[in-house]
């Protein structure tokens, strides 16, 4: 039976991953396209997630295989590569956020900041939904914390809905880099907490 959730778990990492690299790819050249600097920061957000990803694989196939095992190297090397890319990220974002302000930008359009956000949204739920239920189910504090984890993903996929919800019925410009500024500050507390989990053997949450 354990083998089994162990194995739902591990697909439902992999769709993740899958999921995440699609959304990357579609939210960052719409992001661009239509200079939406909320849309084009979700969606490579999106890209470190999946960096996030390869390592909770991993970390599956391991406790699968001896649960009472410590996070060892490569989970290590995941989280901090992910930790740095997450601090990269938010740095663009703030600095580019600020100067749109300054400068009174608007984007063209974020029509597709308020399709992709639903989706997003529908998808992190039952993400959520079923990682939950499995790490209740193997008792396992490893899968919460990436349960966890996951609902953070859904927030931000609320705020992108916000910013790119008002702009599209208000016009406001500004309003899109401030949801930028709400990403950004999500972004910058999983940074902080993949190091923390890199330099110890805590499955702090995200919470």
């Amino acid at each position: 039976m354990n083998k089994r959730l162990y194995n739902i778990a591990f697909g439902l990492t992999i769709f993740t991953i899958i999921y995440n690299i699609v959304e990357g790819l579609i939210a960052t050249y719409l992001g661009f396209e239509d200079e939406s600097l909320a849309l084009f920061g979700f969606g490579s957000d999106s890209f470190i997630e999946v960096i996030s990803g390869f390592g909770i694989a991993h970390m599956i196939l391991r406790i699968k295989n001896n649960p009472n095992s410590n996070r060892d190297p490569f989970e290590r090397t995941a989280l901090k590569i992910t930790g740095f890319a997450f601090y990269l990220l938010v740095f663009g974002l703030v600095v580019t956020s600020f100067y749109n302000i300054w400068i009174g930008h608007k984007p063209v359009t974020t029509f597709w900041g308020v399709v992709i956000s639903i989706i997003s949204i529908l998808v992190m739920w039952l993400l959520v939904y079923w990682k939950r239920k499995i790490g209740v189910q193997l008792n396992s504090a490893p899968i919460l914390a990436d349960a966890n984890c996951t609902l953070v993903c859904l927030y931000m996929s609320v705020i992108l809905l916000i910013s790119s919800g008002i702009y599209e019925l208000f016009g406001i410009g500004y309003i899109d880099s401030i949801g930028t500024l709400g990403l950004s500050y999500f972004a910058l507390k999983e940074g902080m907490e993949c190091f923390e989990k890199a330099n110890s053997d805590k499955y702090c949450g995200c919470d």
